[in-house]
């Protein structure tokens, strides 16, 4: 308590103006925190028959949450067929423990990596049906919180070793070797991912054989892939080159190959000191999903403008982000945290 008093003389109330300042925060703070509850809980709408009825008991000063109440299955699952929406649930839910899973510094290694195997593997089973009993469902009807999982944790787990390879080549002393991965990183890095996505899903079928066709959803999760990493390679590589140059002559004076020495020796401590900047790419991955609107697939934003399109419960556009605008930021508050974490755990082990 003492503590926390000192605390608090230092940096908020150490002098006249640090004083008027901290009252004048704490008051805006109060104000808005009030206002959000008063229109989240105090005025809401829980339950209603249409957004008419439900605007007309909030009288306009609460959320209507009954339009939630009507549509946050399509929110979260989008077209995919009402009577098997507890299989995308679970893929969500599998999704999620594996991410838990991979918490556990104990499971790291080839265990994390069957279980992510095996997980992705009961995921594509899951979704996409034709076996074990599955009715079949065409990718055409994936969306919502499934696809954009999908798109951001597969997508960024196939990158990550593509982005090790780009920067090990950019790094090579064979010069065709760097010249391809400098090519192909400041390429991609130069144009947006609204182009890449567009070049995968409109004009890649232009340039396929007559009677050729691939799947939309694995053309956008390609373009994904080849897009982020370009960037994760630059942050893969300005961790190896944060390295010392001794760290590499103590591996060649044991007599490790080249990837036996990346594998075991510097590989583990570049990665170590780009945690920051690749959470902040796997991040900045997972919400740029939402791009894939353009091309026609429904992801979390794209379900929830079409619910809120509805002549019934128009105009409930708060509500309708609000609940997406949670389920991001539990996701990326969950990776920022770990990540600090895991930096701080890391930096005890080499003490």
């Amino acid at each position: 308590m003492r503590r926390a008093l000192r605390w608090m003389r230092a940096n908020l109330f150490a002098g006249v103006g640090s004083t008027i300042a901290t009252l004048v925060a704490l008051y805006v703070i109060a104000r808005v925190v009030w206002g959000v509850l008063d229109w989240g809980l105090v005025h809401a709408v829980w339950s209603a028959p249409d957004g008419r009825a439900c605007a007309r008991a909030s009288g306009g000063a609460g959320a209507c949450w009954a339009f939630l109440g009507r549509w946050y299955r399509f929110i979260l699952f989008g077209r995919y067929p009402y009577e098997a929406e507890w299989r995308p649930l679970l893929v969500v839910l599998l999704f999620v423990a594996l991410l838990l899973a991979s918490c556990d510094r104990r499971l790291w290694g080839l265990r994390i990596a069957v279980l992510w195997v095996a997980g992705l593997a009961a995921n594509l089973v899951l979704m996409l049906g034709g076996a074990l009993g599955l009715a079949y469902v065409p990718t055409d009807l994936w969306g919502g919180l499934p696809l954009t999982l999908i798109l951001a944790i597969v997508g960024l787990a196939l990158a990550f070793p593509l982005a090790i390879v780009l920067a090990l080549g950019r790094r090579s002393r064979m010069p065709a070797v760097r010249a391809l991965s400098v090519a192909y990183i400041e390429l991609v890095r130069g144009v947006p991912l609204i182009t890449v996505l567009f070049m995968a899903s409109v004009m890649l079928p232009l340039f396929l054989p007559e009677g050729t066709t691939i799947d939309k959803l694995v053309r956008a999760q390609a373009g994904f892939v080849l897009f982020y990493a370009a960037y994760l390679a630059e942050v893969v590589r300005g961790g190896l080159q944060a390295i010392p140059a001794g760290q590499e002559e103590a591996a060649d004076a044991l007599g490790l190959g080249y990837w036996r020495k990346m594998r075991l020796v510097i590989l583990p401590q570049a990665l170590r000191i780009a945690i920051p900047p690749l959470v902040n790419i796997l991040i900045a991955g997972f919400k740029d999903t939402t791009l894939v609107t353009i091309i026609g697939l429904f992801d979390l934003i794209s379900t929830a403008s079409n619910a809120i399109t509805d002549p019934d419960w128009r105009g409930f556009y708060v509500e309708a982000y609000a609940f997406i605008g949670v389920i991001y930021f539990l996701f990326c508050f969950f990776l920022s945290r770990y990540s600090q974490a895991l930096e701080r755990s890391l930096a005890r082990d080499r003490t």
